[in-house]
């Protein structure tokens, strides 16, 4: 999550829309991973904006699997972006992988 206005303003929206629909945050695996343009927020710093009850679920991401999946996406899929979106569809494709029946949406934020 970046300065969290994105999750916040759609998580909001899709939820008047479908109480059923699932948020999922991406957060750096730890304060040493950076990933540029998603942070993992100290409770101290956590932005006015952000509305943690709007977040179903956060997913950890390293900084070599946002740089990776950017790659990839390149190369792939000829879709050029940055680190954040690399961590946003790496987060996508793990949460991929312990659902059923789901349709799953990123938001390549670049």
């Amino acid at each position: 999550m970046g300065t969290t206005g994105t999750i916040t303003g759609t998580g909001i929206y899709l939820k008047q829309q479908n109480p059923a629909v699932q948020i999922v945050g991406v957060e750096p695996l730890s304060e040493e991973e950076k990933i540029p343009g998603i942070r993992r927020w100290n409770a101290n710093y956590v932005p006015a904006i952000f509305a943690q009850a709007q977040v179903d679920m956060k997913i950890n991401m390293t900084q070599k699997e946002a740089e990776d999946t950017m790659r990839r996406l390149a190369t792939e899929e000829g879709i050029f972006c940055g680190v954040s979106a690399g961590g946003a569809v790496a987060a996508a494709l793990k949460l991929s992988q312990s659902v059923e029946n789901a349709t799953i949406v990123t938001i390549i934020p670049d």
